[in-house]
């Protein structure tokens, strides 16, 4: 079963703005969620809606729509104190 990975425009962006060594391990977490969107270091967002998934010192923070098959990427944040 594969669900497709939407990046919404400020993930977009964030992405392009990342070195390309944390780049690459992000990118291939993106694929890794094609798969199983639940693989990984996930954890449920308390407070707000979604979840994150953590690659070394990012955060992908995403959103899901199981009806359409859908991962729902809404930001992609290096890991600070104020992250959440």
């Amino acid at each position: 079963m594969e669900w497709t990975v939407v990046l919404a425009g400020p993930a977009r962006k964030s992405l392009r703005r990342i070195p390309a060594g944390d780049r690459t391990r992000i990118l291939a977490a993106l694929g890794e969620m094609q798969q199983n969107p639940f693989q990984g270091d996930i954890r449920k967002l308390q407070g707000l809606p979604g979840f994150r998934r953590r690659v070394g010192n990012w955060r992908i923070l995403f959103e899901l729509v199981p009806e359409r098959q859908h991962v729902v990427v809404t930001a992609i944040e290096r890991r600070t104190s104020t992250t959440y």
